[in-house]
């Protein structure tokens, strides 16, 4: 029995890691709960086996090395989760037990990330993400770019100071638009939105946060000074003050209206646009919940009800095998027809060999379907007893279904890739169709089909290609007439005038977003700077790793490509930055780290401006930094190895001054302030109220 214990402990301490730390999860929440009880229950029987470290003493963390951490005020709690209407019952039996008549505040569960954000003077002072619960990673650059999110407050009478907790969320629609972005640039897809948000809301480059078009629902208000005696009250006044509160909360007095609450929203869930997977049931007066206090790890004035994932059984009839453009071979399962979520399901996403061989999935199996995040149909099991006996099991392609090429496994990934990327027909025409994507260099007239209908005639056989093509050409083509061959040829002609930083998007090299391709062309200003920087210096880029800096650096040492871009170049697209891009050269040559918050900018506007203006950004400080431009709550480290390097450290407001140009001569303004060792908003934080101070309000979540 010791053994099974510490087998459960393993399982779910990995469990834990994938869902905190990687934001990828193998299991959906209610096997992981399942696991979780399981081990609670043998603890509980077994209690000279009791482990501190045991997962059941803890509470998951989302913690990272990326962020400065900070301390919560309020412990950020977990909730009870339950599965069925009687463990909603017994609930309810142990509330009114304790304090006799009870009234509920049904609330939907948002299927996000935590956040607690801290207000002050009606002010968004900070956003910090779950963590452990009792310690978060400040996330205020990223929150703010959140529009859902208010910087400044409505009316006059909030508190000088208090948190609101909620949760930040991808809508469905963006969600699904990352994903095809990422699929895109060769990226693996995100299993569900909450695990997008996670991820969306821990980007460096805050940017990049702003493109992924997150939302944030409110949902508990934590502080002193409130003068609310019931949680309703409270989200009543969130909502007059500006925070976004949902529209589904329900006042519940009896277990019949919570039951009928549950059941509309099993159903109606399906017709948000966001991802919920169940309903929080929350004591609505604060005094009720004083008396009923708190768990070690839970409010036991609060549960949670989670619904099941809705899951379908069908017959896998076959497996397809698709061919992205950057190579990656992604399997899907064709399954026999069956009704899903409302929709009809005949198609399955099976990610790889490693979760088909996870699952061990077999042709004409009957495997159980669930919508992952309510939208990407996904198998999550098989029905072992319907097996055939004659059954074997799946082997996995070794070769391109398209061109034949011996497929290749990268170290660190789980996808195979064709790497036949010059001949293999789906990846140039993908390539191409990337090329002409809006993002890129936006060619009206041509689509997926138009462009087979190019390559199948031997007119193209890459992007390049596009900018030899004549009207006579596509006029006799079928579907295309002279209209629409004249808007073809004229819409190519315009794309010469797209900037350098969507040239260089559409080049397609992998891992090379947008966002990434904005930030080197700003950085090295010219493809031929690109071309000759090496690996250590690409990645010296913000928010360029490795991974990206080496693919960036193969893709130059391919002689196909570098054909395909000097052709390009000789076509007459642009290969740098153009100065009417540019600002001001008042930058010119200077390098700048940036450290700390500022009053006036976020980072990523500060540093657009440096770009904008000449200047480079860089990641740390050395011994070639020129300025240090210095923020509030900045490491001291950085300060420190600043000063001691002799680089001039300025603030916000110098910065500013600097990059302030004369109308006339096009320079800096002069007089600029001397050197100073510390900027003047270097400034301790304000005092704030003492942490034994009396608590009004939701402490969890």
């Amino acid at each position: 029995m010791r053994d099974k214990i510490e087998h459960l402990r393993k399982i779910i301490h990995y469990h834990n890691y994938r869902y905190y730390v990687l934001n990828d999860p193998q299991i959906s929440d209610y096997e992981f709960d399942a696991l979780l009880r399981e081990l609670q229950e043998l603890e509980r029987q077994h209690p000279e086996w009791d482990d501190p470290n045991s997962p059941t003493h803890r509470v998951g963390s989302d913690v990272t090395n990326e962020f400065r951490t900070v301390e919560h005020r309020y412990p950020m709690l977990s909730l009870s989760n339950t599965y069925s209407m009687e463990e909603v019952k017994e609930f309810d039996n142990r509330v009114r037990k304790e304090i006799g008549e009870a009234e509920y505040v049904c609330e939907l569960k948002f299927d996000g990330t935590a956040i607690s954000l801290t207000y002050e003077n009606g002010q968004l002072l900070r956003g910090v993400t779950r963590g452990d619960g009792t310690r978060g990673d400040d996330v205020t650059a990223n929150v703010r770019t959140i529009r859902s999110v208010p910087l400044q407050l409505n009316g006059s009478d909030y508190p000088a100071f208090f948190e609101i907790r909620g949760e930040v969320l991808m809508p469905y629609e963006s969600f699904e638009r990352l994903n095809r972005e990422r699929e895109d640039i060769g990226e693996a897809p995100f299993a569900n939105p909450r695990n997008a948000a996670a991820g969306s809301l821990k980007q460096q480059n805050s940017a990049e946060t702003a493109r992924r078009e997150l939302d944030c629902t409110l949902y508990s208000l934590v502080g002193e000074g409130f003068s609310f005696e019931t949680h309703y009250d409270s989200l009543c006044a969130a909502r007059k003050w500006g925070f976004k509160i949902s529209d589904q909360i329900g006042l519940c007095r009896s277990m019949e209206e919570i039951e009928a609450y549950i059941r509309h929203w099993d159903q109606a869930r399906h017709d948000l646009p966001f991802a919920t997977d169940g309903v929080v049931i929350k004591v609505n007066r604060f005094a009720d919940q004083k008396r009923l206090g708190y768990t070690a790890k839970a409010p036991r004035w609060a549960v949670a009800y989670k619904f099941k994932a809705e899951q379908a059984c069908t017959e896998l009839l076959s497996v397809d095998f698709q061919v992205g453009r950057t190579g990656a071979i992604t399997p899907v399962a064709n399954l026999a027809p069956v009704q899903l979520a409302g929709t009809v399901v005949k198609r399955a996403s099976l990610h790889n060999a490693e979760q088909i061989a996870l699952l061990d999935v077999r042709l004409g199996d009957h495997v159980y379907v669930e919508k992952g995040g309510e939208i990407i149909p996904k198998i999550t099991g098989v029905d072992l007893s319907a097996r055939s006996s004659e059954s074997l099991p799946f082997v996995f392609i070794d070769r391109c279904p398209e061109c034949g090429t011996e497929l290749v496994k990268y170290e660190g990934e789980a996808r195979h890739y064709c790497p036949n990327s010059s001949h293999c027909p789906p990846q140039i025409i993908g390539r191409i169709v990337h090329f002409i994507s809006r993002k890129a260099m936006n060619i009206d007239g041509l689509g997926e089909e138009t462009v087979q209908l190019l390559y199948d005639s031997g007119l193209i056989a890459d992007a390049a290609d596009l900018y030899t093509l004549k009207r006579e050409q596509l006029s006799v083509l079928p579907r295309l007439g002279e209209k629409s061959s004249d808007n073809i040829i004229q819409s190519i002609r315009k794309s010469l005038e797209v900037p350098f930083s969507r040239v260089l998007f559409a080049i397609g090299i992998r891992f090379v977003g947008e966002t990434t391709a904005k930030t080197l062309a700003a950085h090295f200003r010219s493809m031929d700077a690109l071309i000759a920087a090496t690996v250590e210096e690409l990645e010296g880029v913000q928010d360029v790793g490795g991974r990206i800096a080496l693919s960036i650096s193969e893709y130059f040492r391919d002689s196909t490509n570098m054909t395909f871009v000097e052709r390009l170049r000789q076509f007459g697209l642009r290969f740098e930055i153009e100065e009417s891009e540019m600002l001001s050269s008042s930058l010119e040559g200077l390098k700048i780290v940036i450290s700390g918050t500022f009053a006036e900018h976020s980072r990523d506007e500060l540093k657009r401006l440096i770009e904008m203006h000449g200047g480079k950004n860089q990641a740390a400080i050395s011994s070639t930094t020129d300025y240090l431009l210095a923020g509030s709550n900045m490491g001291p480290s950085k300060l420190a190895k600043a000063k001691k390097l002799g680089i001039r450290i300025i603030g916000e407001e110098e910065f500013m001054r600097m990059i302030a140009m004369d109308s006339e001569s096009g320079q800096p303004e002069e007089n600029l302030q001397e050197k100073k060792s510390e900027p003047d908003n270097l400034k301790e934080e304000k005092h704030r109220p003492e942490e034994n101070n009396p608590i009004q309000g939701s402490l969890f979540e």
